[in-house]
């Protein structure tokens, strides 16, 4: 078996494919590269290659098959492999009907380091979640949480061409326990509402579309999970701390000034970054009482506890369930390493940074909870980021928005 990367580009422009070829020759040494001018003829090759490919990189815009037709005949032939959209063209249409079918989203021109880089971040997160010790943990829990119905009606309603806000709220309030739980967080300090909301529309018109997607998610996935069985790890505690993170990794990736998507994606990964702790704690509570107790006897961490006891940590269980659900690989990437961002070879700002340092500030103001002693910036990897001297700034906003959730208590 060969021991270099497969990687196959498709793009229907032959100039596109020969500048690649020559930007990317220096590859040669560590991937094996294809170059194919249509959808049609990028999947004769993987059917016909006797080892998969890692990776395919492709257009959006091509005659005959799209790349949003060749990316969901590879997600359903060859599930296993990433799969990254290289396009110029802003057509939002096709973008939105490629969320669940990519991994990546690059935009020509794209510089050859970038692509690089990219490449090195998915093989790396692919490689932790593919773990023999991952894979063990994963078959003895005995069921891991769906994705939520009411996500999945959420996305199809946004992909529609006649989405409308009153159609979403009517989605939300044929649900009455999600109606609470909605006007709850949209009455909460952390969105800064200017006046109390009293129905579902009323918060889907306050909030805005992306940021309700976001919450129902974050209230579904939460909602699986039985409060009674799971002792010291409750839904509701890491749901607060959970949107707590959320929020800031979200004011954090504003000021950083990321792209739209990527503060979506701080935000989700940010509610979400402590799923793994239930699915573990659910599924295997004896055993995860048993991290928890070794943890408040020692100066053990807990991920370094549950990696003794599971021969994994709640980071990668829960990257692994969200990258089952198909979320873009920012958010799975920011879940995986939100503990040690620097195993996650990335040399940017992203939503991963995001959410480590939400994570860690919002830990620093509550010194009586145990795991404040496991949690610390990574200030080495700031420092290669480049970021280093905008942590008092992040520190600033994480008070002032604790402050602000005070004053309207």
């Amino acid at each position: 078996m060969s021991s270099k990367i497969k990687v196959l580009f498709v793009d229907d422009e032959p100039r596109i494919l020969a500048g690649l070829r020559r930007k990317l020759a220096s590859m040669g040494q560590q991937w094996e590269m294809v170059f194919t001018e249509s959808g049609v003829e990028a999947l004769n090759v993987l059917e016909q290659s006797p080892e998969p490919f890692d990776v395919v990189i492709t257009d959006m815009r091509m005659p005959g098959m799209s790349g949003v037709d060749l990316l969901n005949e590879i997600k359903k032939r060859h599930p296993q492999t990433i799969r990254i959209v290289l396009s110029g063209q802003a057509d939002k249409d096709a973008m939105l009907r490629a969320i669940g079918l990519s991994h990546q989203y690059l935009s020509k021109p794209c510089e050859t380091e970038t692509i690089k880089s990219i490449l090195a971040q998915a093989l790396g997160l692919r490689n932790l979640l593919a773990a023999d010790d991952l894979k063990q943990l994963i078959s003895q829990i005995e069921t891991l949480p769906s994705l939520p119905a009411h996500y999945n009606e959420l996305i199809e309603e946004l992909n529609s061409p006649d989405a409308s806000l009153k159609k979403i709220s009517q989605m939300i309030a044929q649900d009455i326990s999600m109606t609470a739980k909605m006007l709850q967080l949209a009455n909460s300090a952390y969105f800064g509402l200017v006046r109390p909301v009293s129905d579902p529309a009323q918060a889907v018109i306050l909030l805005g579309l992306d940021l309700v997607r976001i919450i129902v998610l974050s209230l579904s996935v939460f909602s699986q999970f039985d409060q009674a069985s799971m002792g010291q790890i409750t839904p509701d505690r890491l749901q607060e701390h959970g949107l707590a993170v959320g929020m800031l990794a979200r004011r954090i990736a504003e000021a950083e000034q990321l792209e739209p998507k990527e503060v979506d994606y701080a935000c989700t990964a940010g509610l979400l970054h402590d799923v793994g702790k239930l699915v573990l704690a659910a599924n295997l509570p004896e055993r995860y009482a048993a991290v928890l107790a070794r943890v408040a006897r020692t100066e053990i961490g807990l991920i370094e506890a549950e990696r003794e006891v599971f021969g994994a940590s709640h980071a990668e269980v829960g990257a692994y369930l969200m990258g089952l659900w198909g979320l873009p690989t920012p958010i799975v990437e920011a879940l995986a390493f939100h503990h040690h961002p620097r195993q996650s070879l990335g040399k940017t700002f992203t939503p991963l940074t995001a959410v480590h340092v939400a994570n860690v500030l919002i830990y620093e103001l509550n010194d009586a909870d145990e795991e404040r002693k496991i949690v610390d910036i990574e200030t080495d990897y700031l420092a290669e980021l480049g970021v280093s001297e905008r942590l008092s700034i992040w520190r600033t906003l994480c008070q002032e928005m604790i402050q602000e959730q005070t004053s309207n208590e």
